[in-house]
């Protein structure tokens, strides 16, 4: 798979993914819970798009805490699937 994009990329952050942003070749969006089962329980959902599309995020969880990271490293950056991921990523947050 292709890297997106500069413009594609742009378009992307500007429109849909207004609250990721562009970070070392990743893109990255933390979110912020209630409290660590609230947290958990996103994570989980997104293990399962993860796992459905075959391309699973860096992240990390402290406490009410979840950041995620996405890049396809095959591609060496952002691709179509990181992109698609963060929309499905949205879609359940």
């Amino acid at each position: 798979m292709e890297k997106s994009t500069a413009e594609e990329i742009k378009k992307e952050l500007t429109g849909t993914l207004k609250s990721w942003k562009l970070e070392n070749e990743q893109l990255v969006r933390e979110y912020k819970f209630k409290d660590f089962i609230e947290a958990f329980g996103f994570m989980t959902k997104v293990a399962l798009l993860a796992q459905q599309s075959n391309h699973h995020p860096e992240w990390s969880n402290v406490y009410n805490k979840v950041k995620i990271c996405l890049t396809t490293h095959d591609a060496g950056g952002i691709t179509e699937k990181d992109l698609r991921l963060a929309l499905e990523i949205e879609s359940v947050s």
